[in-house]
């Protein structure tokens, strides 16, 4: 039992040490954006962000509202 949990401590003892080599040892070291709209490749797929998707369908549906209210009148 204790083998084990011996085992799994080193196991993610090592882990953190890999996740951290990148900041420990490069000077302004940092990770990677992971974000969507920080990623090249997705900017020129044309892919956003969940969150600006969302707001670009608002404005979309938004201006469709003020269309229908200004033929109604």
């Amino acid at each position: 039992m204790i083998g084990k949990i011996v085992i799994g401590a080193l196991i993610i003892a090592i882990s953190v040490f890999f996740l951290c080599i990148k900041v420990f040892f490069k000077p302004q070291g940092t990770f990677t954006s992971m974000h969507i709209h920080d990623s090249e490749a997705m900017k020129q797929r044309g892919i956003h962000c969940v969150l600006d998707q969302d707001r670009e369908q608002r404005q979309k549906s938004r201006l469709a509202v003020e269309e229908k209210s200004n033929i109604e009148e």
